[in-house]
This record gives structure tokens, sequence and C-alpha cells, in this order.
């Protein structure tokens, strides 16, 4: 069985919380107004690092009553790679040993001119029950 699977993003808009922490003024508007956002079947928000702090983004709908503090922005979107594991805990080495196999093993290398992606993927009932979340990581990638 893999574990590695390959999804596409599309191009879009999405919201920005900007550069910073978990804990700080952006981040916690942003955590606040997405938890009055109705919860789809896909994941809709992603977390990137910046280098210097955490970008939070969510995906824009035309519509959509977005607090001024947030800038929205083009997302480029693209191919890549997903793993599964779990929050806070992962083995980035071995994760990434993993991916790195399966897209030699399948005709696909990073795509290192876009940014690493993660997704909470657990919802509140079944983080109770299990007492962690998992997370998807978004490796992007491209053809070889």
């Amino acid at each position: 069985m893999q574990s590695v699977r390959i999804y596409e993003m599309p191009a879009c808009k999405m919201v920005s919380s900007g550069t910073g922490m978990f804990g700080e003024g952006n981040f916690n508007l942003l955590d606040e107004w997405l938890s009055s956002q109705k919860r789809g079947l896909f994941p809709k928000d992603f977390l990137f690092w910046a280098g210097e702090g955490f970008v939070w983004l969510y995906m824009y709908e035309d519509g959509m009553n977005v607090p001024n503090e947030f800038e929205i922005i083009d997302f480029k979107g693209g191919l890549y790679a997903v793993a599964t594991d779990i929050d806070q805990k992962t083995d980035k080495g071995l994760m990434d040993t993993e991916i790195d196999q399966f897209l030699s093993e399948n005709g696909f290398k990073r795509d290192t001119s876009r940014s690493e992606l993660g997704n909470i993927i657990t919802p509140p009932l079944a983080k109770k029950i299990m007492g962690y979340e998992q997370m998807d990581y978004y490796i992007p990638i491209k053809a070889k």
C-alpha cells in the first residue's frame, strides 16, 4: 500500500493571516474567523513556514465576509505529494525519504519554487477520542 498520494490544488484566491505565530494577534483572529466557517469535506486551510513565522491560508470564495485585518492573495496551486502523520510528532527525515522514493519511482521531483503546506485533518471529536491530531503534509512537486 502506498502512503503517499498526489493532489492537485487549483490556482485560487486565499485569505492570508500574514506572518505570525499561534497565540498572537492575527493568528488568534484567523482561528476565531475559521471557526465560524462551514466545515467542508475537503480542506480549505493550509499553513506554511515563511522563515520568521507561519502563514495561515484559507481558500477564498466570492461573497465571503473577510475581516479587514487579512489580505486576499493569489495562490499558484499545482501538484503536491501528500503524506499523513501525527501533528508535531512526525519523523520528518523518514517521511521525506519515503516521499522522495515515491517521487523518483513515479516520474516526479520536488518543486522548490513553492512552499510546503500543512493541514490538520482530524475533526475535534476524533481528536478528543484519539488524544492527538493527524496532519497532511503537502510537498510541491513537478514532472522530472
